[in-house]
């Protein structure tokens, strides 16, 4: 048999194209501080050179690397000191002055960076993300720079505010970094735009409802919050958390009403939870008497006939009044009450014929009195269907202006 032919003893060249670059940010960062070192601290300077560079060296391979040296000066180690043997520059943030002004031109330095390097977006977050992390391993003035810093480019767009991830760290937490670095950078936030546009920012994110992370849980309260927030002067900050605060309690308090509702749970038990709610949540009987409303209303599936669900919503009003009477001892809480009505008769269009009766059924049960009724009619309605829902009211509130004490012969024939 002729001898198979064997490999052995031959090589063969690998095509340079092919071959794997070893990763060495070293000769990249010597290149970058060289450059920046040149250029010294002209922040315009630093940004020219930026952008000529980006086309001779591989941003985005060394895309760590260029924002390291950009923040710290230097490659960081681990936890966030700079490398011992590594050459550092001092034209970078960390060396930078400490105030607001010097923090925005930095800024404007990253924004024309990533703008004219689209690709850069993502590992400018994923780098400040890490930078967050290594937070205890930089000096407090350092710190402040970049809060500054982060909370400007939170402001522009060109950072995403899910990179507050980075501060729910249990160690960061737990030794009071995160909530002294949020000070600061929401301070610049709002200092930029406002704390509406921080509401949007966070929303989007799902991080309107986690800003008491920042605190260990022992302290996560409404109280503790506004406290450290405001007396560090971001009072607007500690009223948008108490609001936050006040829109989810008042779910919490819909979902759980409707839900004894359903059981058939005493009333005395009912008010008792809803006036514990609104002590511990500091929410007020107007609020409430509206949550009421729409939970009663809610619990019933109404006819589709007009001519018949005026007689099931009385029916059913009926038994629930004793729940809102509780609730209605200001006359500012009857007032919303009637505005809470007139809105659903007016959404419902099989309600249009039945105010008036709901009215006269809840002034008999002394869930509504006379006086907020009058204020209703004279000038406090709503505009949604109110010339239907006046003229409805006209017989009934003439004769309350004139009944004497004791004549209820009309509001018994008006129900």
């Amino acid at each position: 048999k002729p001898q198979k032919p064997t490999l052995s003893g031959q090589r063969f060249k690998t095509r340079k194209r092919d071959e794997k670059e070893r990763f060495d940010p070293t000769q990249f960062q010597d290149c970058i501080i060289q450059g920046l070192t040149e250029t010294g601290t002209d922040l315009e300077a630093v940004a020219k050179f930026l952008d000529a560079s980006g086309a001779k060296l591989d941003y985005r391979r060394y895309a760590e690397t260029l924002f390291d040296i950009l923040v710290a000066g230097g490659m960081l180690a681990p936890g966030g000191t700079l490398a011992d043997d590594m050459t550092r520059t001092n034209v970078c943030v960390f060396a930078a002055q400490e105030d607001l002004e010097t923090m925005q031109a930095f800024a404007q330095v990253f924004n024309k960076l990533i703008r004219r390097y689209k690709y850069l977006e993502k590992g400018f977050e994923d780098e400040v993300k890490k930078l967050l992390l290594f937070l205890k391993g930089f000096s407090e003035s350092e710190r402040n720079k970049l809060a500054m810093l982060t909370g400007i480019l939170l402001a522009n767009g060109t950072l995403n505010a899910s990179i507050l991830n980075s501060l729910y760290n249990e160690n960061l937490v737990k030794e009071g970094v995160s909530a002294a670095f949020a000070v600061k950078l929401f301070k610049s936030w709002i200092n930029e735009k406002d704390i509406n546009a921080v509401a949007v920012s966070l929303r989007k994110v799902n991080m309107d409802n986690r800003l008491m992370e920042l605190f260990p849980a022992n302290k996560q309260s409404v109280e503790h919050f506004s406290k450290y927030f405001t007396e560090a002067g971001l009072k607007e900050l500690s009223e948008y958390v108490r609001n936050q605060q006040t829109i989810g309690a008042r779910k919490e308090l819909q979902k759980e009403l409707q839900e004894q509702m359903s059981r058939g749970d005493p009333f005395k038990d009912i008010i008792l939870y809803v006036k514990e709610e609104m002590k511990k949540n500091n929410i007020s009987e107007q609020t409430v008497v509206a949550i009421i409303w729409s939970s009663v209303m809610s619990t019933v599936e109404w006819n589709k006939k007009e001519e018949l669900v005026a007689e099931q919503a009385i029916k059913h009003l009926k038994q629930y009044s004793p729940l809102l009477a509780a609730f209605t001892t200001q006359g500012q809480s009857e007032l919303t009450l009637l505005l809470k009505i007139q809105e659903y008769c007016y959404d419902n269009i099989h309600f249009m014929k039945a105010f008036q009766k709901i009215v006269v059924l809840f002034y008999k049960a002394e869930v509504l009195s006379e006086e907020p009724i009058l204020k209703w009619y004279k000038d406090a309605h709503l505009a949604k269907g109110k010339s239907v829902f006046l003229e409805q009211m006209k017989k009934f509130v003439e004769w309350l202006k004139n009944a004497e004490e004791g004549n209820n012969s009309l509001a018994h024939e008006l129900s």
